[in-house]
């Protein structure tokens, strides 16, 4: 272990960093933050509502499928980026490897911001989804129950300052807590799976209504209402590149790292989808009465499986404490991406944000910076609601622009950017996964701008583009302030000693067969 690690030290520190944060997590600590963050079967029956009115069950079944194979390929070309270069800065540090010269500072700035802005949004997320679980099990008891912003917004409150707590006092127990995370994870989904699936029986809904009922309450046309739906698909499996932020507190990071990527959104897919149509399944195949509940998509489908107001709440602890975990995750992730950007001096006050806290272990100011600001975005939910949800989507958006890229500079100079690495995808499939993940980019980068329906008022327009145009606004503000005359970008020029690195984490693999490694060979090894 000590070989592993000291080559891991001597990779980061060809990177221009000196590693300052420990390399706690073992692979499945590390596989259950991903997947803590991820936490699809979670997030996609939480989110019902988004696919539901748009598409039906066809779009929240095969949404997920086509949401699922975009993802995998997406994630599999970041692992190619993560297995050469496995540094916490993750996304824009590989844009100012492969960039033009010319424009690697502006380009890597552009993409640290739209990343940073991303995961500090998405720590809204987990309890905002938590609160509303909470909301709705009050309304399943009290029908007349009128739920007010400030009853979610102290619920809001609560989940992220236990995620701050956990964060910031428990940095030691954080392997731990991913551990538990993935295990109460994938025993929340067999227990309810079994538990429901029993509780119907034998009144399931029929497979047509499963596979292919479509129906269309937004207003657009139906081909327009379908991939509107597949919003859900994309919200239950964004977050992956969590693992690129956490890279430096893992040892073998290069071999390990691409691994638990892509494990991670396949996992996240297979239970997303079971977990789906077991709930289409024991549904009671009224999609109405779901869609309309005061209760909530999620927590009406546990009531009309169990018949018990009890036991669909005694089910619903498994979701609400995953969400719990997510938050947790995500704001470890956070507070590793705003460390990681302000060390190359991307954010204002840069040294501040850059320190490690000796005694806890952790970038704690950078902790604190993440809290502050999802605080503020949960004061803005108190004015409106449509704002907030702006906030979530456009974070989504930001993740998934950072995704593309590096992929897409990386394309346009024919794949040859990346140097020999223990990952690397075959040559045909790697131009199939990475333009396939662009062009999902692509349009789900436009449709998560579109109003969800028709007619459009004030009220239900999607202010995501405002509040996506305000993270632009603000890092050219600030890249003509100080960027352009301080941000040079990460260190960039891979030395003899990071190669070194890099082939003696690979020889315990067997791969120092040069073949292995080399791109043009269209192999690769896992």
């Amino acid at each position: 272990m000590a070989e592993k690690q000291t080559a891991d030290e001597l990779q980061l520190e060809a990177l221009g960093h000196k590693g300052e944060l420990k390399r706690t997590f073992s692979p499945l600590a590390m596989l259950g933050l991903a997947f803590a963050i991820l936490n699809s079967w979670t997030a996609l029956s939480a989110s019902l509502s988004l696919a539901l009115p748009s598409g039906g069950s066809t779009s929240v079944v095969w949404g997920l499928i086509t949401a699922g194979i975009c993802n995998l390929c997406l994630a599999a070309s970041l692992a190619e980026f993560l297995s050469a270069y496995p540094t916490a800065g993750g996304q824009y540090h590989w844009v100012a490897v492969i960039s033009w010269k010319r424009w690697v500072p502006l380009l890597s700035w552009i993409t640290g911001w739209i990343n940073t802005s991303g995961w500090i949004a998405l720590v809204a997320s987990g309890g905002l989804l938590g609160s509303q679980l909470i909301v709705g099990v009050i309304s399943l008891y009290s029908p007349d129950y009128s739920p007010q912003r400030w009853h979610q917004f102290l619920i809001y409150i609560g989940y992220n300052a236990a995620a701050f707590t956990i964060n910031a006092f428990m940095n030691s127990m954080l392997p731990y807590v991913n551990k538990a995370a993935i295990t109460w994870s994938i025993l929340g989904f067999v227990v309810i799976c079994i538990t429901v699936l029993g509780c119907a029986s034998p009144n399931y809904a029929s497979g047509e209504f499963v596979f292919r009922q479509f129906i269309n309450e937004t207003g657009w046309p139906d081909g327009i209402a379908w991939l509107l739906g597949l919003l859900q698909g994309g919200l239950g499996l964004t977050g992956y590149d969590a693992v690129a932020h956490m890279i430096e507190e893992i040892p073998n990071a290069a071999i390990e790292g691409p691994k638990i990527m892509i494990y991670c959104v396949a996992i996240g897919t297979f239970t997303g989808f079971v977990f789906l149509v077991v709930l289409l399944f024991v549904s009671g195949g009224d999609t109405e009465a779901i869609i309309s509940s005061t209760a909530g998509p999620l927590l009406q489908i546990l009531y009309n499986a169990t018949q018990s107001k009890a036991g669909a709440v005694c089910l619903l602890m498994f979701p609400l404490i995953c969400l719990l975990f997510a938050t947790t995750s995500i704001m470890t992730t956070s507070s590793r991406m705003t460390y990681a950007f302000a060390r190359d001096g991307g954010l204002p006050y840069s040294r501040f944000f850059a320190k490690v806290h000796h005694k806890l272990g952790l970038p704690f100011n950078s902790l604190c910076l993440t809290t502050i600001l999802v605080i503020i975005f949960g004061c803005i939910f108190l004015g409106s609601s449509s704002a907030f949800n702006a906030i979530i989507s456009a974070s989504v958006v930001a993740l998934g622009v950072s995704y593309a890229i590096p992929v897409a500079i990386n394309c346009l100079q024919g794949r040859r950017k990346l140097p020999p690495r223990a990952f690397v995808l075959p040559s045909w499939f790697g131009w199939f996964a990475n333009l396939l993940g662009i062009a999902y980019v692509i349009i789900t980068t436009v449709l998560f701008v579109f109003p969800p329906e028709l007619p459009v008022t004030g009220s239900n327009m999607n202010y995501c583009i405002v509040a996506f145009a305000i993270i632009i606004i603000i890092s050219t503000i600030q890249w003509w302030v100080d960027g352009r005359k301080n941000f040079t970008g990460p260190r960039t020029d891979m030395g003899l000693e990071v190669l070194d690195a890099v082939k003696s984490q690979q020889n315990p693999l067997d791969l120092e067969d040069p073949k292995l490694v080399n791109e043009q060979s269209g192999g690769h090894r896992l």
